[in-house]
């Protein structure tokens, strides 16, 4: 047989475009536009209803950037119509094939009741098949003229309404009834899912080439110029190639419906409300024709928007879920960044996800949904367990630019020795389309074939919304079994990951550790302030937890403001969101994350001074009576600082009057240009250029640098792609020392506090630091202010220390992880942008240095050869300067900490770390005895709390914090009439006493009832 292959092709792709396709609809009738361009920000239908419209015709433009319109649409079903399936079509002004990223409408009825979202893949509503024409049509259209922002990463003003401008962007292009010809409709999704399948067949397999002819015949049976009257016939062409089984042996596929909705990215967060009422709406109105939909829904946060805003929607997602259409998922209250939340936050995102779940759709979910994190803490097992999680699933490390997941099913094992069952979805990607394309690459790609038989494909339009569609659901049923194709079911995750562990659970092997993401790793660092935001909050929530628990319980009149915290959590909860924590939204997006924080941290300010003054006047069992002043340390660890006029040493988790006297001191000298800062512990030598030549550890007698410390290096920094995300390894190559100063003056001198204030001017930016010893510090502060002005520029701070370090130890959630100082293997290499929270330490047998830090994720590590041997650098990543989405990303005024602690172990680091993140409190009122104390040094309280339940019962957290086991007993400064364990939802799991065992880096939640 002559190859004459590429001209059927040729001829089947031309037929499709040029006649199948617009077939579809074989009569159409336009209807009648008038509009309401809204003035300002979004309004609820109910205004839109009572709005005055004027004309519109189509063609028109309309919708300056992030403007809403609302369009009413009116008309008539022809009389000849009759019996026939009438859909209103509709393109506002359609860009391209991408929904989510340009105008996106909700459809109402005439009374307001929210019907379908539209977008470009998905632009009908179905009216029915009328029983007699001449019906009147009446919809309105919520149009949102939201603006595509990503253009090859080139700046943009359009991310922020502020800067967007006013110039319509759209042009209304139809809006008309029309009638859906199925036949047609139906004709072109057998094409499409055999043409795509024989595409992926190998040129020897015979079963290509018999979907070549059956296609060519199916070309041959249609009349062009009649496409609707011989579709019957040209499908029938088609039926023995569909009809034909999947081998017993294929690659079986569970296919679930999906739509990643970004919380927040190239949009703001009020348009996610919309984007989640739209694709929501879309969901619940196709299972009405497509009862063995099943749609896997995450973030609870979403719901909650449609909840409040959306009350039909809401509705239809209950009656859904009750009939098994929709399953929610995730576990989580947004689907947040994986790496920089701090422990307790983890835990509170799993707490209200899953508590949400439960009280509102009673489902108990068993899965954490993360497709598209920028990689995994390896505290996540141990915390999914806690929360009765069995499943993990992610999609992200597929983009990984060096080393491929040896695994696409497998257990992934925590730092303390918990495992997950854990999918990645060999697809790559969350928002398949069920192409053809995507599912045989599934097959190719499925790392555990052999043993394993199965992989999860989430389908549907997502990232902006959308979700599946009417199409993907037809293709599905042609997939359920097609000779040539993997076998294709759509169901739920639980469904999947139940036959996945049955099947593979005893077998499927071990990654241990922290699921790195080889990209994105500039996410550590960019958007500077809206990690502080995170951070503070994170920390002032904690403290605010406390002292409001401590006046409870010593207080009966004083009420614990359960629903204020609730509020203030979830909010910071939905700022932890992966492309708003990360750094990678919009101006818009962190405009208003600075300005949200700025609000989180004044009232729980207020909350946390209530509480404290409280106490005051309360007392309780160890608390001193009298007037007067007292220190209050939130860190469970005691700490001896400067206060006032002296030194003072607070109990953790307690109080402490304020000192006017002091037993140690610190002392400055000038000797020529450098400065020299001494106490009891530290001897600091700052040189005429503002840098630290000398930091000797006097009690180990020992200098702590092998080169000039606190060294700001500045960095070109332009990735390949990805501005906001990436950090790419060439950045190293170049770099420029800032060693020229402006001035070095001596500010303080002691007795309790000495400083050294060093200005420096560089590009047009402007950084001022103090570099400060107190008396009995164990640590050298530097508070740093800065006027960023810089252009894509990285400004790095750099500790050559005189360690030799194999590895270094970064703090994580409830632990740390080691990490390799060499680049021995590639994905060693690849770890050269690490995160880490409050503190990274490294060590030699007998001798350790960390380096603290109050807001800074992003670190390096390597190993540094200097004359008398190996040592190694820490830098931290201060500040970034890239142009997309945010081209005025960091710009500003900066004011952070960090310090160098040599000497300490561990423990040392974790209590140093908690100390700069949790400044001590000065307050009126008596000292206030801890309300729990644990007398271990290696068990750190993470959190306590009043049980949500609102029983008044106390909620310890804590955790074993070195890496090893321990014995430790918790004391209550209260009658305890019973302890429990509970899991983090803090419901019981059994009895215990206050005396504890913990494994390595366990997590433990007691639950504790006063008398």
């Amino acid at each position: 047989m002559h190859d004459d292959r590429l001209l059927v092709e040729a001829r089947l792709e031309r037929a499709v475009r040029q006649f199948v396709q617009p077939a579809r609809y074989g009569a159409r009738v336009p209807l009648a536009l008038s509009v309401w361009h809204v003035p300002g920000e979004p309004v609820p239908v109910d205004q839109a209803l009572q709005a005055a419209y004027e004309p519109f015709t189509t063609g028109t433009e309309w919708g300056k950037p992030w403007s809403t319109s609302w369009f009413r649409l009116t008309g008539r079903v022809p009389e000849e119509w009759a019996g026939r399936r009438v859909e209103a079509v509709i393109d506002p002004g359609f860009t391209g094939d991408g929904p989510g990223f340009q105008a996106e409408g909700l459809l109402y009825d005439a009374a307001g009741v929210p019907l379908k979202g539209i977008h470009p893949r998905n632009r009908h509503l179905t009216l029915g098949a009328p029983a007699s024409g001449g019906e009147p049509v009446h919809l309105l259209l919520e149009a949102a003229a939201n603006p595509a922002v990503l253009h090859g990463f080139e700046p943009t003003h359009l991310g922020d309404v502020l800067t967007a401008g006013d110039a319509p962007i759209y042009r209304f292009r139809a809006a008309d009834l029309a009638v859906l010809d199925e036949e047609v409709w139906q004709l072109g999704l057998d094409i499409e899912v055999l043409s795509e399948l024989m595409h992926e067949l190998p040129m020897d397999r015979a079963r290509r080439h018999e979907v070549l002819r059956a296609l060519e015949d199916m070309l041959d049976a249609l009349d062009l110029h009649d496409v609707s009257g011989t579709a019957p016939a040209a499908r029938a062409a088609l039926t023995d190639v569909l009809s034909r089984p999947a081998s017993a042996s294929a690659h079986r596929v569970f296919a679930t419906g999906h739509a990643h909705i970004d919380s927040a990215w190239l949009w703001p967060l009020r348009e996610t409300v919309r984007k989640a009422s739209r694709t929501f709406a879309n969901v619940t109105a196709l299972a009405a024709d497509y009862p063995e939909l099943v749609f896997s829904c995450s973030q609870a946060q979403q719901y909650a928007w449609v909840k409040e805003h959306q009350p039909h929607i809401w509705e239809r997602i209950r009656k859904a879920v009750r009939d098994g259409n929709w399953a929610p998922v995730g576990s989580m209250w947004v689907e947040s960044d994986a790496n920089m939340p701090g422990g307790e936050a983890l835990a509170r995102q799993l707490v209200h996800g899953k508590r949400f779940f439960a009280e509102e759709l009673d489902t108990e979910t068993e899965e954490v949904w993360l497709p598209d994190s920028f990689g995994y803490t390896a505290a996540f097992p141990q915390l999914a367990k806690l929360a009765g999680i069995r499943w993990f699933l992610t999609q992200k490390l597929t983009w990984n630019q060096s080393n491929r997941m040896p695994h696409h099913t497998f257990w992934w094992e925590g730092i303390d020795g918990t495992r997950v069952f854990t999918h990645f979805p060999p697809v790559d990607t969350y928002n398949s389309q069920l192409h053809g394309r995507e599912l045989a690459h599934a097959e190719r790609n499925f790392a555990d074939k052999g043993r394993a038989t199965r992989s999860l494909v989430p389908f549907g339009w997502g990232d902006g919304g959308g979700g599946p569609t009417r199409d993907m659901l037809e293709k599905a049923r042609r997939l359920r079994s097609l000779e040539g194709s993997p076998r294709v079911t759509v169901g739920t995750p639980s469904a999947f990951f139940a036959a996945a562990e049955e099947e593979y659970g005893p077998q499927a092997p071990v990654w241990s550790g922290e699921l790195y993401l080889e990209l994105h790793r500039a996410t550590y660092t960019t958007q500077a302030k809206t990690k502080q935001g995170n951070r503070r909050s994170e920390h002032a929530l904690r403290e605010a937890e406390l002292w409001c628990a401590t006046a409870a319980v010593r207080d009966p009149s004083y009420a614990y403001p359960y629903d204020a915290l609730d509020r203030l959590w979830k909010t910071v909860l939905l700022h932890q969101f992966h492309d708003i924590l990360p750094g990678s939204s919009i101006a818009w997006v962190h405009r208003e994350a600075r300005e949200t924080y700025a609000r989180v941290l004044a009232e729980v300010e207020e909350i946390t001074a209530a509480a404290v003054t409280a106490l005051g006047s309360a007392g309780g069992p160890g608390s001193t009576s009298g007037e007067g002043r007292s220190v209050f340390n939130a860190s469970p660890y005691a700490r001896t600082e400067v206060v006032g006029d002296g030194l003072v040493t607070v109990p953790g988790l307690g109080s402490a009057p304020v000192p006017d006297t002091a037993d140690e001191s610190v002392r400055a000298q000038q000797v020529g240009d450098t400065h020299v800062l001494e106490n009891s512990r530290l001897r600091v030598t700052v040189d005429a250029r503002g840098l630290l030549t000398s930091v000797r550890d006097l009690r180990a007698d020992r200098e702590v640098l092998s080169g000039p410390g606190n060294l700001l290096q500045l960095h070109p920094d332009h990735p390949n792609a990805w501005d906001a995300w990436d950090i790419d390894r060439h950045y190293r190559r170049r770099h420029t020392d800032l060693t020229d100063v402006e001035s070095v003056e001596l500010v303080a001198d002691g007795p309790l506090l000495a400083a050294v204030r060093v200005t420096r001017t560089f590009g047009t930016s402007r950084i001022t630091q103090e570099i400060r010893l107190a008396a009995a510090g164990r640590r050298v502060d530097v508070v740093t202010d800065v006027d960023w002005q810089e252009s894509e520029k990285v400004l790095k701070a750099a500790f050559p220390l005189d360690v030799h370090a194999e590895r270094s130890t970064a703090e994580i959630q409830f632990g740390h992880v080691h990490r390799p100082t060499h680049a021995n293997t590639s994905w060693d290499a690849a770890r050269f942008e690490i995160c880490a929270h409050r503190w990274i330490r490294v060590a030699e047998e007998g001798y350790g240095v960390a380096v603290l830090n109050d807001s800074t994720y992003g670190h390096d590590v390597t190993r540094t050869p200097h004359a008398d041997g190996l040592g190694t650098t820490v830098r931290l990543t201060l500040l970034r300067a890239p142009h997309s989405p945010d081209p005025e990303t960091d710009l500003g005024q900066h004011r952070f900490s960090y310090a160098l602690s040599p000497g300490g172990d561990v423990v040392h680091a974790v209590a140093e770390g908690l100390a700069l993140n949790l400044p001590l409190r000065v307050a009126e009122g008596p000292v206030v005895a801890p309300l729990v104390q644990v007398d271990h040094p290696g068990v750190t309280v993470e959190s306590v709390k009043l049980a949500e339940d609102r029983s008044g019962d106390v909620v310890v957290r804590l955790y074993e914090s070195r890496g090893g086991r321990a014995r430790a007993t918790l004391s209550a400064g209260f009658p305890v009439a019973r302890a429990e364990v509970t899991d983090l939802l803090e419901r019981p799991l059994h009895d215990s006493d206050l005396a504890i065992e913990l494994r390595p880096f366990q997590i433990l939640t007691l639950r504790l009832r006063p008398e």
